[in-house]
């Protein structure tokens, strides 16, 4: 595989350095000199130096052939934002993924269309919810392009799902479990599968639908 990297901090260059231990083709661009000279004494003619929003730099780095995959990692959200987008619409990239510093930009990103993102304040934000849930339910994977959310409920003795069949179940249009986690083991879900108390209920749902689900299977929150 041949991978463009834009942005040579943290990021970019712990992810150059695993592609190249995988033994993939990779060509890293940075801006700063400073940063440059340290990646260059490191990863030698696999890093260049030049602004990757530029379509000239983008060139010398070898965007035309195309890549397999362009990652758009600098601490910039504008300029990952510029790069993704000259990488698919201009050069016809198929995977571009880009690094959001800011989640208040992650909008920016989904309506032109970047659905590939990945934003680590989200992520550890995502951990802390899983480990203390306001309502019941966390949002463990967001499927933007298909306008779905992979979410994971905790069942409890007095939720309405409770002792029910999950066939029987009123779930909003276009949900549906997907398994459930008892006593220590992981149990595809059917339509025949009880949901009991302390059921961890792993299901898929429309972004827009998840509070009608977890009134579905917990009830109102308190």
């Amino acid at each position: 595989m041949y991978a463009v990297v834009a942005g040579g901090g943290k990021v970019g260059s712990n992810v150059t350095r695993s592609l190249l231990q995988l033994g993939h083709e990779v060509t890293m661009i940075e801006q700063r000199p400073d940063r440059f000279a340290r990646l260059e004494e490191e990863f030698g003619p696999v890093v260049i130096r030049g602004d990757a929003t530029e379509i000239a730099t983008l060139e010398r780095a070898g965007i035309a052939r195309p890549p397999e995959l362009v990652l758009a990692v600098t601490g910039d959200d504008e300029d990952n934002l510029v790069i993704s987008q000259i990488a698919k619409e201009t050069y016809g990239v198929r995977k571009a993924i880009a690094r959001v510093n800011d989640p208040r930009n992650q909008q920016h990103f989904d309506l032109l269309g970047i659905t590939q993102t990945i934003c680590a304040t989200t992520s550890i934000l995502g951990l802390v919810e899983h480990e203390v849930p306001e309502h019941g339910l966390v949002r463990l994977l967001e499927l933007q392009k298909e306008g779905l959310a992979v979410v994971e409920v905790q069942v409890e003795g007095g939720s309405p799902a409770a002792g029910k069949k999950a066939g029987g179940l009123r779930l909003p249009p276009g949900s549906r479990l997907i398994s459930v986690w008892r006593q220590g083991r992981t149990e595809l879900v059917e339509s025949s599968t009880v949901v009991r108390p302390g059921d961890q209920v792993l299901a898929v749902v429309p972004s827009e639908s998840t509070a009608e689900l977890r009134r579905a299977l917990l009830g109102a929150p308190r």
